[in-house]
This record gives C-alpha cells, structure tokens and sequence, in this order.
C-alpha cells in the first residue's frame, strides 16, 4: 500500500490567501511577493511580508533564493516608508516553532508605530 503524504501547499494559509481563497488586507502585490496586514497585530502598524513561492522557512532557503530573499527585505523597506514607520521598524523572521513560527510559509513581520523593546523576546 502507498502513502500519499499530503500537499502542505494546499494546507498552507498564506497560500490560501496569496490564491485569493482566503480573504486578506492587501498592501502590495508583485509576481514575487504580497504584503498584507496581519489579522492579529502586534504592533500598530504589523505587515507581513510573504513570498508568493511556498517555502516553508528561512532556513530552508538555498543560494537560490538569494534574489528573493533580497527582495523580500527591500519591499519591507519600502513599505516602511510608505507605512510613515521608516524612522523606527522591526522586521522577524521567526524559523520554526521554538522560534514562535505558527505558519509554515517563510514570512516577515514589519512591525513599527511604536517604540520598541530590548530583548524582543
């Protein structure tokens, strides 16, 4: 008998929601990424930054996806900016869960509009 392991894309939220299938606050759409505002917010402006392309965490990132994750850091500068928290954000990356990762999809958390604590966690 063959197990069939099960597709974690079509279990994934972010990419219910990149497909449109489930419902989001956009703030950018490019053929690489979205950013859209996150339904539980940490802070008073919190984005998430997500890869339209499922990888499930940094750490499973190659040499590949070094273009990517190069974009993924300057499109959360750039909302910075247009957000009005360029003068003070925080961008996480959380990787795994003993790290606090609740979505298996790489993702950032643009997080500003507040002061900022030391040490984050």
């Amino acid at each position: 008998m063959v197990e069939l392991k099960e597709d974690p894309v079509s279990k994934c939220v972010f990419c219910g929601i990149i497909g449109k299938k489930l419902k989001a606050t956009f703030i950018h759409e490019d053929p690489r990424a979205v950013a859209f505002k996150d339904v539980n917010p940490k802070a008073p402006t919190h984005v998430l930054v997500v890869p339209r392309r499922h990888l499930a965490s940094l750490s499973q990132a190659t040499e590949s996806d070094e273009g990517l994750l190069g974009h993924l850091q300057l499109l959360a500068a750039n909302l910075a900016r247009q957000l009005g928290i360029d003068s003070g954000f925080r961008l996480v990356a959380n990787n795994g869960r003993g790290a606090g990762q609740t979505v298996d999809h790489l993702h950032y958390h643009l997080l500003g509009g507040r002061p900022m604590q030391w040490p984050p966690g």
